[in-house]
């Protein structure tokens, strides 16, 4: 693997990173929550962490199943967590047209 970074995150290099939040940005206080708690912890344990959390959850087994709120106020929620607490943010995309906005979010793809 050839070593890169995400932010002050480093990977490949033998150090521990984590990406972790939750599911789907369901609101900006969850991700602001978890995102709040997950810095703590690897900033106390000496882990780098990037926060990621699905816009969209297409891949749900049943199409009634909530997928998101949508990809302009889901975006907008990984922005602003981003912002507030400094981390590299990172989401995934289900087809190529999402791409290009998401990359104008998201710190790594």
């Amino acid at each position: 693997m050839t070593p890169f970074s995400a932010g002050d995150v480093d990977f490949g290099t033998g150090k521990l990173a984590i990406i972790a939040g939750p599911c789907m940005a369901e609101s900006l206080e969850l991700c602001q929550e978890v995102c709040g708690t997950m810095q703590e912890v690897c900033a106390k344990l000496g882990f780098g962490f990037v926060f990621k959390a699905s816009y969209d959850k297409a891949n749900r087994t049943s199409v009634g199943s909530m997928r998101g709120l949508g990809m302009d106020e889901g975006l907008e929620i990984l922005r602003s967590v981003g912002q507030q607490f400094g981390v590299p943010v990172t989401t995934d995309i289900h087809a190529a047209d999402q791409a290009g906005p998401v990359a104008e979010v998201a710190s790594i793809l």
